[in-house]
């Protein structure tokens, strides 16, 4: 396939990218003006990189001529912004890649949402859910709304002859991601500064290896039309992780400290949302919040995904069990510079979360 990848410079783009070429496609990528391509550039004559954004139609025009298949993988992802920000980000873009996408005579586009495209402001635990879930009536913050919306017009783009559909993998980790939640969480967890915000309830969670994110992209990219168009699809590990457990473990094994203390869940809530609020009066446009609502939600609800329909209309089978990541994990952390080296400030953030 020729396949125009959108986040090739980011964490899981740049995964996409390299399983690509290993298969045999050809790659182009959508790299921004001034963007960190210096990886991209070693992958050799099967990547043709296209300088653009997702805000330059021109550009876009340009990065989909000759591709049949286009994976979407690029996002505004933080948890801080406006809503006219996401909106162009996530939804306009998203709108002029499919637009560019048809005129360009591509039949497949595969869209990377997000479970919080689900997500309520105010909702308990959920535990295996599937795709019948509606979506909110009340999304939880712009992120959250933006993804919905940006998927629904995705798969409402579907026709006979453009084959469309969503993936929803949440909490993606594994090698070369520096700004996900791993190893934000892990360098508090070094410091000392992370506190145990389960209070002492077991939270259980999807997560999801970037390989098995990449094995089900590339599924839904070749899958027969008649079996995925129009269809989101929820992307998982195999296991049922407990998230707090989880942390813990990778932690020690890099030499960190347990999180502690533990607070309760309602204080670390109130505490989120005095966070959040004194951080809108004084907001820093190059970070978030330290402590967030939505960054909260996410480390105290349990929520996890029923993949069956994954599993029955790509054949999706996680290819990498979650110990097996880690392992690879933690070998490509000591290859390279070691837990310093994969937590510190200052690297490229990724384009698709996690979250």
């Amino acid at each position: 396939m020729n396949i125009l990848i959108t986040g090739a410079t980011g964490f899981l783009g740049g995964h996409l990218a390299d399983a690509c070429l290993r298969d045999g496609h050809r790659v182009r990528a959508l790299v921004r003006p001034g963007g960190d391509t210096a990886r991209l550039s070693t992958l050799g004559p099967g990547i043709d990189l296209v300088p653009g954004d997702l805000a330059d139609t021109a550009s876009l025009a340009r990065a989909a001529i000759g591709c049949d298949t286009v994976l979407h993988s690029a996002a505004r992802v933080v948890d801080h912004g406006s809503r006219a920000q996401f909106e162009e980000a996530n939804v306009a873009g998203t709108q002029r890649l499919l637009a560019a996408a048809r005129a360009a005579g591509a039949t497949r586009f595969v869209f990377v949402s997000s479970p919080s495209a689900l997500m309520h402001l105010r909702e308990g635990d959920r535990l295996r859910i599937d795709e019948s879930t509606p979506y909110p009536t009340r999304f939880f913050n712009h992120y959250c709304a933006t993804k919905a919306a940006a998927e629904r017009y995705v798969l409402a783009a579907n026709t006979a002859d453009f084959t469309t559909c969503a993936l929803r993998p949440r909490g993606i980790w594994g090698p070369r991601d520096h700004a996900g939640f791993l190893p934000r969480m892990i360098a508090s967890m070094r410091e000392g500064r992370l506190p145990d915000l389960s209070g002492g309830k077991r939270v259980r969670v999807s997560l999801c290896h970037v390989d098995n994110a990449v094995d089900a992209c590339l599924r839904a990219a070749a899958a027969p039309a008649e079996r995925i168009g129009g269809k989101a699809y929820f992307i998982a590990d195999r296991e049922e992780t407990d998230l707090w457990a989880f942390l813990t473990d990778v932690g020690s094994r890099l030499g960190c400290p347990p999180p502690r203390p533990r607070i309760p869940v309602t204080a670390t809530r109130a505490l989120a949302a005095a966070v959040e609020t004194a951080w809108r009066l004084r907001p820093s446009a190059a970070t978030g919040p330290p402590l967030s609502r939505y960054m909260t939600a996410l480390l105290t609800r349990s929520t996890t995904y029923d993949t069956g329909a994954a599993r029955r209309d790509l054949g999706y089978d996680p290819p990498r069990t979650r110990e097996d990541g880690v392992s690879g994990l933690l070998r490509w952390i000591h290859a390279n510079g070691g837990v310093q080296a994969w937590t510190q400030p200052g690297r490229t953030r990724t384009d698709q979360g996690t979250t």
